[in-house]
């Protein structure tokens, strides 16, 4: 055999030999589970073979779904395009990619519950490893997107999606769907502004075709934070929303606190002891139907701001000051709703203010006159 057609050859056999697949903002490669298995590794919807799903491994008990499948008189809610992949007991995908060692991901993908109250989704990329709970509904819509993020300790991320749940029934379990990733920069603060990302513009992957907005979920912490710099410090998630389907005070993105009191975000700055300090910021609504009297609540270490605005759910904002002097050299930064609030055209999906462009810098005291 000549020479060139052997380097041919061996070059196809380390492209074979090679699953891990190049890294690029948005879906990973067959995210959205559109190439289906052949009808040979399907028995009903149940995947029999660990890679018939393309570009993906499975482990355990993986169904694929097809839009306006039924279980029983219950009809699968496939969350966007024309299949999901439903993970039951102990089941689930993995896909691995090309990274920047060192650098943080934020990875995005949709769920919904099927029979579980419950259920929850485990996600790692090694060494980090987290669980997003997902027994909450936020949208009427039958499903959420979820945000989680990581920083990669080797040059290829092995993406896992695991199902910890046992049911009786080993076909329950969550729908998984829409899976992308997006790399962050997490921002540092500036002379202009104390606090990093506080305009929220870097965070998690938004699909750009969906209306919904990104969960972050609770227990998030900053390190690792799908929204750079801020963590969730609390039950419920808060929803990380764009301008291209939402209202938002300024630039492209915001935060939508859609717990209540469950639902808060918070940030620790370095302050200096004796200083004045102005915490600045927007609260608004999203022009999502989100009507009522809204009220935010800021914490700037000790000092407290009640925050109204009467919201007629079409877009809109107000601006807010906060004047503290640190008595730390840290200062805890926090923002909840004081009430819960649901969508007047559905009643039936969670929302609530809007907090954007936040701003802390520190100012000087007036001099007195002699």
């Amino acid at each position: 055999m000549g020479s060139p057609a052997l380097s041919v050859l061996l070059f196809l056999a380390a492209a074979a030999c090679h699953h891990a697949y190049a890294f690029r903002d948005g879906l990973l490669d067959n995210g959205n589970f559109e190439m289906a298995p052949s009808a040979s590794s399907l028995n009903g919807s149940m995947v029999l073979k660990p890679h018939a799903i393309p570009k993906w491994q499975i482990s355990g008990f993986v169904e694929y779904i097809k839009a306006g499948q039924k279980q029983g008189d219950m009809l699968l809610v496939v969350p966007e395009g024309y299949a999901a992949v439903r993970l039951g007991n102990e089941a689930s995908i993995k896909q691995a990619i090309n990274v920047t060692k060192g650098m943080y991901y934020s990875l995005t993908f949709s769920a919904a519950r099927t029979c579980a109250q419950e259920e929850r989704v485990n996600v790692s990329v090694a060494p980090d490893f987290g669980v997003l709970p997902i027994q909450t509904l936020y949208s009427s819509n039958g499903w959420d997107s979820y945000a989680w993020a990581f920083k990669t300790s080797y040059t290829v991320a092995e993406i896992l999606i695991h199902n910890p749940g046992v049911e009786e029934d080993p076909a329950c379990g969550p729908l998984i769907d829409s899976i992308a990733i997006r790399a962050l920069y997490p921002p540092r603060p500036t002379n202009k502004n104390l606090l990093k990302n506080g305009d929220f513009e870097e965070g998690a992957y938004i699909f750009p075709n969906t209306s919904w907005g990104v969960l972050i979920p609770p227990n998030i912490e900053d390190k690792n934070s799908p929204l750079p710099a801020w963590m969730v410090e609390s039950l419920k998630a808060v929803k990380y929303i764009d301008s291209s389907h939402f209202s938002v005070p300024q630039g492209q993105r915001a935060i939508e606190l859609v717990g209540g009191k469950e639902s808060a975000i918070a940030q620790v700055a370095r302050t200096t002891v004796g200083k004045t300090y102005q915490l600045t910021f927007a609260v608004g609504d999203a022009s999502n139907a989100c009507e009522g009297s809204m009220i935010v609540e800021a914490f700037a270490g000790r000092d407290t701001l009640k925050v109204p605005y009467e919201s007629k759910g079409k877009g809109g904002y107000k601006r807010a000051v906060l004047g503290f002097v640190a008595t730390t050299a840290r200062t805890r930064i926090m923002f909840l709703s004081t009430y819960y609030h649901m969508r007047t055209d559905d009643y039936a999906s969670l929302c609530g203010p809007v907090v954007d462009d936040v701003k802390l810098l520190s100012i000087r005291k007036p001099r007195r006159l002699a």
